[in-house]
């Protein structure tokens, strides 16, 4: 059985039917989850003040920007507003979609955008911005017809391969690229959002990948090709959960002992 085969049954073994069910298990992943999702598009985010926040909700001796502080609270924000949505396995809704952007982009928006364009969290573009080599991104006026189109198509969406859907989801999501602004933090919060209500591990997108995780993206755009982004998320779900799952099968991560520091020298 592949690891990922592994990693879903494991997941499915917690059975979770609650919000501190969800807490639980999903204690140290959050940290991570929002440390490296916020730093692939923010260099200034670090473990430390993430974990500070989560745990505690401050930061103590912070001198860097007041907007890395925004986008890390907003990031716990927005687990504890999802969590029970989780729990009960309520379905993707434009709705939610902008409830997730306007508490992960709350305090962040610039002057440019928020006063010059109009932009605020918690809406679509007002303006046609592009991403990437190709410049992919639905213009302005398609935005909710695009996002609504996707959404139907995904939520009837009754196969077995939820992970290719979820690539899918993510893929398509990003080439619409609906918001002046957050849409990587959003697009990786529906990610997760999906597979976990079709009883699906959920996956850290580590920073260390981004360069990866951007070239899969891209090749989605160019060429319409979802399989280098689907065995990427495959990879990042598997690096996710290896310890857990080494833990669950009752083996130990082997660490060197005095001896290997000792013996040559």
């Amino acid at each position: 059985m592949e690891q990922y085969d592994q990693t879903v049954r494991l997941w499915k073994s917690f059975s979770i039917t609650s919000a501190a069910e969800l807490d639980q298990h999903l204690d140290s992943f959050r940290i991570l989850f929002a440390f490296h999702s916020g730093k692939i598009e923010n260099e200034e985010i670090t473990y430390h003040d993430t974990r500070e926040i989560f745990e505690n909700g401050k930061v103590s001796n912070y001198t860097g920007s007041p907007r890395t502080l925004f986008e890390q609270q907003n990031q716990k924000l927005c687990y504890e507003f999802l969590k029970d949505k989780i729990v009960k396995k309520e379905p993707l809704s434009l709705e939610l979609i902008l409830e997730i952007h306007r508490i992960l982009t709350g305090g962040t928006y610039d002057e440019h955008r928020y006063v010059k364009n109009g932009e605020c969290p918690g809406s679509f573009k007002k303006h046609d911005y592009v991403t990437g080599v190709h410049e992919v991104g639905s213009a302005a006026e398609n935005v909710e017809s695009d996002v609504r189109e996707l959404l139907e198509e995904v939520e009837a969406y009754d196969g077995q391969d939820i992970l290719k859907a979820a690539a899918y989801l993510h893929a398509k999501f990003e080439f619409i690229h609906p918001f002046a602004d957050g849409n990587g933090r959003v697009g990786r919060t529906l990610l997760n959002y999906y597979l976990m209500t079709h009883d699906h591990p959920p996956m850290i997108v580590y920073n260390e990948d981004k360069s990866l995780y951007y070239e899969c993206l891209q090749k989605y755009d160019e060429d319409e090709e979802l399989k280098p982004l689907f065995e990427f998320l495959k990879y990042e779900t598997d690096k996710t959960w290896e310890k857990a799952l080494k833990l669950s099968n009752g083996l130990k991560t082997e660490r060197k002992g005095l001896a290997d520091f000792t013996q040559n020298l």
